[in-house]
């Protein structure tokens, strides 16, 4: 009889039944692994696990958890993160992880797992991901290139030699200093606030296109070249110890601190008409700099460095005068002209060192104009002097130009005898404009202090013996 109790139960049936009814029951039990058991006993104490320390946890307990905050823990392994499916940030810091991996963590939106010994970190699935703090680790590579709405990435004090930022167009903030990087390709982070890259190997960086940046650190590479025209929101820059050879920081209105120090500067801009917002400035170590563009008055230049700088100018052009070059005046001579033993400079043809080079002691037997050329590591500045060869007793030149350029700026008569007494000038109409004597500095083309326009100007020369000289000259503006 108590065989034929069910006689149409199909025993196949029943067993599927009950292992999937088994199964279903031990889900509300199912366990993760946490084989750390520091890790472990992080969770019990954040009320996680409920102890004792078995190697395990609820996974219900786990899996709904969206802030995880287990830093200074000394926990080597993280396995069992896996099962915070609803994490969205994760702080690991301080602890001894050397590998992390996230892949199922697809809601993470922020990661802080810095100063640990971390050689390999996987987010290529954190599509969410936008804060990625991994600072302090051993990691010699990191691939974000999938994690596209990244906009804080911290990843200094790593074994970094290459980093590609070209797919994180919304990055904001980017710290890799302290690696070994020898490039850094910043074309598509034009969103870029914030950049410190210092202590790296970088020989070039181009941050042209990065018009928002107002946080520049680049200091300790083999930076030559540095172009910051376009990126005029600068507040605070530091390039020191690079081998850049000019910096021009003019257009940065808000800059209010400068570091370009121990470097190879020859030309140094900070003309940007605020330099009282600039009160902290160093430029010093720079042993080739001879002269600062800046603005003609700034209330902190007393506290600028080095202290002992004083060679400010309102325009580049100028700087050529810090260089020492020694000035000759016009000779006039009957037969020669030997040239003297310069100071600072050397006799040229040409203009800038060009054309054919004379030595003290050289004769000069025709007219002519020679240039007096010296040259610095950074700047250059020359004299002229013109060289008349003329066998009268006087010169009476035809014309001159007052302009200030330091060539024909007065006109006079060279006497070379002695035999001049007084120099009359006029102009057409007879009026008496000035009288010179022998060795004065001449006439420079004023008349009661007015610039006199382009003319000519007559001369009447009296001589010791009574004789009277007259003429004309050009005066050319």
């Amino acid at each position: 009889m108590a065989c034929t109790i069910f006689p149409y139960i199909n025993y196949k049936t029943v067993l599927v039944f009950l292992f999937l009814n088994l199964g279903l029951f031990s889900g509300f039990s199912q366990n993760t692994a946490i084989p750390d058991l520091n890790f472990e006993q992080a969770l019990i104490d954040l009320g996680y696990d409920s102890g004792p320390l078995n190697g395990s946890v609820p996974t219900a307990n786990i899996s709904g958890i969206k802030n995880l905050d287990v830093t200074n823990q000394n926990i080597s392994d993280l396995t069992g993160i896996e099962n915070f499916t609803s994490l969205t940030v994760l702080n690991c810091e301080n602890n001894n992880l050397t590998s992390l991996n996230t892949s199922n963590n697809l809601f993470l939106k922020q990661l802080f797992c810095n100063t640990n010994k971390l050689t390999t970190l996987e987010v290529s699935k954190n599509e969410n991901l936008n804060i990625l703090w991994c600072a302090y680790n051993q990691l010699t590579s990191i691939d974000v290139s999938k994690n596209k709405h990244l906009i804080a990435l911290v990843c200094d004090n790593n074994l970094l030699k290459t980093l590609n930022t070209s797919e994180n167009k919304t990055l904001n903030i980017l710290v890799c200093s302290d690696n070994q990087i020898t490039n850094l390709d910043l074309w598509n982070n034009t969103d870029l606030n914030r950049l410190e890259c210092a202590n790296n190997l970088l020989k070039t960086l181009a941050i042209e296109r990065l018009a928002k940046l107002s946080f520049l650190n680049c200091k300790n590479n083999k930076i030559t070249s540095l172009n910051t025209l376009d990126t005029n929101g600068l507040i605070h820059l530091n390039c020191a110890f690079n081998q850049l050879l000019k910096l021009d920081v003019s257009k940065h209105l808000l800059l209010k601190d400068l570091n370009c120090s121990y470097n190879s500067l020859c030309f140094l801009n900070v003309k940007n008409g605020n330099n009282n917002m600039l009160n902290a400035i160093d430029f010093s170590s720079n042993p080739d700099l001879e002269c600062v563009v800046a603005d003609p008055i700034s209330a902190h230049r007393n506290e600028w460095l080095p202290a002992s700088f004083f060679n400010f100018v309102t325009h580049a052009e100028e700087c050529q005068n810090f260089v020492n070059v020694d000035k000759l005046n016009n000779a006039v001579v009957k037969t020669s002209y030997t040239l003297p033993v310069l100071v600072h400079g050397s006799y040229f043809t040409e203009p800038q060192g060009q054309g054919k080079a004379w030595s003290a002691g050289d004769i000069i037997t025709t007219s002519q104009t020679l240039y007096i050329y010296a040259n610095s590591s950074c700047n250059s500045n020359e004299t002229t002097f013109n060289i008349l060869v003329n066998p009268n007793d006087f010169f009476i030149p035809k014309y001159f130009t007052p302009n200030n350029d330091g060539n024909h700026d007065s006109w006079n008569v060279i006497d070379q005898a002695g035999a001049i007494k007084n120099i009359a000038i006029y102009n057409r109409y007879g009026k008496l404009l000035k009288t010179l004597y022998p060795n004065s500095s001449g006439w420079n083309g004023t008349f009661n202090g007015q610039l006199l326009n382009t003319d000519d100007y007559w001369y009447l020369i009296t001589l010791v013996s009574g004789k009277i000289l007259k003429g004309y000259f050009t005066l050319k503006r």
